[in-house]
C-alpha cells in the first residue's frame, strides 16, 4: 500500500514540475525512458545524434539481455562468470528505442573521447579492462570493438583529452602518475611519460583526491591539468611543466572522491591571435570527507567556485559561491555559453553509499562572456524528482536539452531497501531558453547550415529564421564539441564563440549570418561539432552537425 502511495505521489510530482504555471523561466523536466536496462555511469553523444551509455560488467545482471542469445564468459568477473546481460546500450533520441550492445571487458570508472572521424574511443577500466581501448562507430548496426592491450599501463579513474594532431592523451588513474597517447600508431606511442604533479597532489599516503583530473586544451596547444586544489600547464610533447598556478583558495578538494566539476568557459574567437582561456571549477568536499564518510560522518559539501584566466601573465583565482552546496555535480556547457550545474549531493563524497542529501535543483550560471550580461549570476532551477547520486551523468543534446541518467552508489544493482536505489531511467532537463516566455517567439531555426564540412579559417554563411526581427548585434554563432561524461567531468567539452562578419536580412524574418571557422586545430581539434545560432540574449537554435578538418 505504501509503495502505491509513493508511486502516485511521484507521478503527481512529475505533473507538478512540468506544468506549474509561472515556473517556466526555471526550466522543466521530462522523463524520456523509465528504464534503459542499465545504469548510465558513462554517457556520450555521437554525430548521428544517438547516445551511448554503459556502466560496468560486474554489477551483476542488468535489465536487458545481450542480443542473439550471446553470453560473456569471464572468470575474473566479481559478479557473474557467465553473463548473458548487456552493460552498454545505444539510445535513439528520435524514437527512444534502446539497442543492447556487447562490451566484453570491465568499463568501470573508465574514460573516453570522440575521435576526429566520430568514433567513440573509450579507454581503461577495472580488472580485465584496465589496459583495454574500445571503439564504437556511429552506424546503425555497429557494436563495440575491443583491443585488450592498447594501453601501456593500467588506467582506472583516468581522464582523456583529444589533441590537435588527432591523438588522445590519457592522464592519470589510480596509482598511475603518468600519461600516454592513444591510439598506438608508432613505437613512441607506447612510451609512458611520468607526471610527478599527480603524486604531489594526493592528499596523503592513504587518501586520493586527484583521480579523474580535470583536463582542458589551452589555446596555445598546451594542456591545463587540475588535480585536488592545484593546476599546471603541461607541454605534453616535451613532457615539461610550462607554468604552475596558485593553489585554489578555500581548503577544498575538487577531484574524485571529493568530486567537484570543471569546465573551460567559452573561447571567444576574434582577430587577435591570442585567445583568452578561463577555467571554472565548482563544488567538491573537504579533504578528509571521504575518510570520514566511510566511518559514518558526512561533512557538508562545498559551495565555492573559482574562475582562473590561465592565459593571463599573472593569473589568480576569483572565487564565487553557489546558492547550493554540491559534491558529485556535473557542469554542462550550454550552446549559449552559460553553464548548468546539475546532479549530486549536499553531504559526503563519491563512493559506495557515502553521499547524503541529494541536490535535486540544478543551478544555471550566467558566464557573462557576451554583451547581454554585465555581471555573473547563479539562478536555482526547478527540481527533478529523481536523486542523481554517485555514478550519475549528464550530457548536452543537439536541441539544447540536457540528458540526465545513472545513479547507482552500490556495488551491485540494488532497487529496494536502500536510501538511493539503482536508477535505470533517462530524463531531460529543459533550460529556460526552451521554456521561458521568449523561447517560442525568439527561438531561431537554421534552414541552411552553410555546409556540413568546414576547413580551418573558412568563411561560411548560415541562413536562419525567427518569428521576430533580430539585430546584427543580438546574434552570435557557437560551435559545441560533444563530450564524454562520467564521474562529474565532461571530457573534451568545449564551446567556441565564432568570429562573424555581418548579418543581412534575406526576406521577412529570414536572415543570413556570415561566420568564420576556427583558424587552427589548437582552438578546435578536428572532428564533429554542433553549430548553433544564438539570438536575443541567449536563445539558441537546434544544433546542426558540422565537421571541421
Amino acid at each position: 500500500m505504501r509503495s502505491a502511495i509513493v508511486l502516485v505521489l511521484g507521478s503527481f510530482l512529475w505533473l507538478f514540475i512540468i506544468t506549474t504555471p509561472g515556473e517556466c523561466s526555471k526550466g522543466k523536466w521530462k522523463l524520456l525512458k523509465r528504464s534503459v536496462g542499465i545504469s548510465a555511469m558513462h554517457l556520450a553523444l555521437l554525430p548521428n545524434s544517438k547516445i551511448i551509455a554503459f556502466d560496468r560488467t560486474d554489477f551483476g545482471p542488468s535489465k536487458v539481455p545481450l542480443p542473439h542469445g550471446k553470453c560473456r564468459l569471464d572468470d575474473l568477473d566479481q559478479a557473474l562468470r557467465k553473463d548473458c546481460y548487456a552493460h552498454s546500450v545505444e539510445f535513439d533520441l528520435r524514437n527512444r528505442n534502446v539497442r543492447p550492445l556487447t562490451v566484453l571487458t570491465d568499463t568501470w570508472c573508465s574514460s573516453g573521447a570522440l575521435s576526429s572521424d566520430g568514433t567513440l574511443v573509450q579507454s581503461g577500466g577495472f580488472n580485465d579492462g584496465e589496459r583495454t581501448v574500445r571503439y564504437f562507430s556511429p552506424c546503425d548496426d555497429c557494436d563495440w570493438v575491443e583491443d585488450g592491450n592498447a594501453l601501456t599501463v593500467r588506467r582506472w579513474y583516468a581522464s582523456n583529452q583529444i589533441l590537435p594532431n588527432g591523438k588522445i592523451i590519457v592522464v592519470g588513474g589510480r596509482k598511475q602518475f603518468s600519461y600516454e597517447f592513444i591510439p598506438k600508431a608508432s613505437a613512441s606511442d607506447f612510451f609512458v611519460f611520468q607526471l610527478p604533479f599527480l603524486k604531489e597532489t594526493k592528499e596523503d599516503a592513504l587518501l586520493e583526491n586527484n583521480l579523474y583530473p580535470f583536463l582542458h586544451l589551452s589555446p596555445d596547444g598546451n594542456l591545463f591539468i587540475f588535480a585536488n586544489n592545484r593546476a599546471i600547464l603541461l607541454d605534453y610533447t616535451f613532457n615539461r611543466i610550462v607554468k604552475r598556478f596558485p593553489v585554489m583558495p578555500g581548503g577544498v578538494a575538487r577531484n574524485y572522491p571529493s568530486t567537484g566539476s570543471s569546465v573551460l568557459l567559452p573561447l571567444v574567437l576574434k582577430d587577435d591571435p591570442d585567445v583568452e582561456a578561463e577555467v571554472f571549477i565548482c563544488g567538491g568536499a573537504p579533504p578528509k570527507s571521504n575518510y570520514l564518510a566511510n566511518k559514518g560522518t558526512f561533512l557538508p559539501a562545498a559551495k565555492s567556485c573559482g574562475r582562473l584566466k590561465f592565459t593571463d601573465a599573472w593569473p589568480s583565482w576569483k572565487m564565487e559561491e553557489m546558492p547550493l552546496a554540491r559534491v558529485m555535480g556535473d557542469m554542462i556547457l550550454l550552446p549559449t555559453g552559460d553553464v548548468l550545474i546539475i546532479n549530486g549531493a549536499a553531504k559526503g563524497t563519491a563512493g559506495w553509499d557515502v553521499g547524503r542529501e541529494p541536490v535535486l535543483n540544478p543551478v544555471l550560471y550566467r558566464s557573462g562572456f557576451t554583451y547581454y550580461l554585465e555581471e555573473n549570476k547563479f539562478e536555482v532551477m526547478n527540481p527533478s524528482p529523481i536523486p542523481r547520486m554517485y555514478h550519475s551523468t549528464a550530457n548536452l543534446l543537439p536541441d539544447g536539452r540536457v540528458l540526465v541518467g545513472g545513479s547507482n552508489p552500490h556495488q551491485r544493482y540494488n532497487f529496494s531497501g536502500v536510501l538511493f536505489p539503482t536508477e535505470l531511467s533517462l530524463e531531460a532537463f529543459y533550460p529556460p531558453y526552451l521554456t521561458g516566455t521568449d523561447a517560442a517567439i525568439s527561438r531561431p531555426e537554421i534552414t541552411v547550415p552553410g555546409g556540413s564540412k568546414l576547413n580551418y579559417n573558412q568563411r561560411f554563411s548560415v541562413v536562419f529564421t525567427t518569428k521576430e526581427k533580430v539585430r546584427d548585434q543580438d546574434v552570435y554563432l557557437t560551435m559545441v564539441a560533444p563530450s564524454f561524461t562520467t564521474h562529474s567531468f565532461s571530457m573534451n567539452q568545449r564551446v567556441l564563440v565564432l568570429k562573424t562578419s555581418g548579418m543581412n536580412r534575406v526576406s521577412g524574418n529570414s536572415y543570413v549570418m556570415e561566420g568564420v571557422a576556427p583558424t587552427t586545430a589548437v582552438l578546435a581539434p578536428r572532428g564533429y561539432y554542433l553549430l548553433h545560432v544564438v539570438v536575443n540574449g541567449g536563445i539558441p537554435s537546434r544544433g546542426t552537425w558540422v565537421h571541421i578538418k
